[in-house]
């Protein structure tokens, strides 16, 4: 076999055409969470913790260096800690979507298997058959 035809057949298999599609979902439901956050939720949240921007949160290591032109000579150097708490609720958020939506999954194909594995009902001749059977052990 051919390694274009062997690759041919690899790339067109479903599981990997399946998780394709999945990966630009995954990166499309993040941005959607991302848009909450900034523009929904930490508004709230700024709002109750007395208009705190989280954001504009930063530890300054050193303020930026202009010469008297105006022209920057340093950058500032900060550690920006608020960013960081945005976007670890934006994963804690994601995080726990996923969760449901997997939870919400499971739970529809528990319902599926149990009606696959539940036992046919048994037809007319069946049930005579069985009570001839065992009417024939006694």
């Amino acid at each position: 076999m051919s390694f274009a035809k062997e690759f041919k057949e690899f790339a067109l298999k479903g599981n990997l055409i399946d998780m394709a599609v999945a990966f630009v979902m995954g990166a499309a439901f993040g941005k959607v969470v991302s848009g909450f956050i900034d523009g929904l939720f930490m508004p709230i949240v700024g709002k109750i913790t007395a208009g705190v921007d989280f954001q504009s949160l930063k530890f300054m290591l050193s303020e930026a260096q202009y010469d008297a032109a105006g022209k920057l000579i340093s950058a500032e150097a900060s550690i920006k800690y608020g960013q960081f708490i945005t976007i670890f609720i934006d994963f804690l958020l994601v995080a726990f979507c996923m969760f449901l939506l997997i939870k919400a999954m499971n739970k529809m194909k528990a319902k599926e298997e149990n009606k696959v594995l539940a036992p046919p009902v048994p037809t007319k001749e069946e049930v005579l058959l069985t009570e001839i059977r065992d009417l024939l052990k006694k």
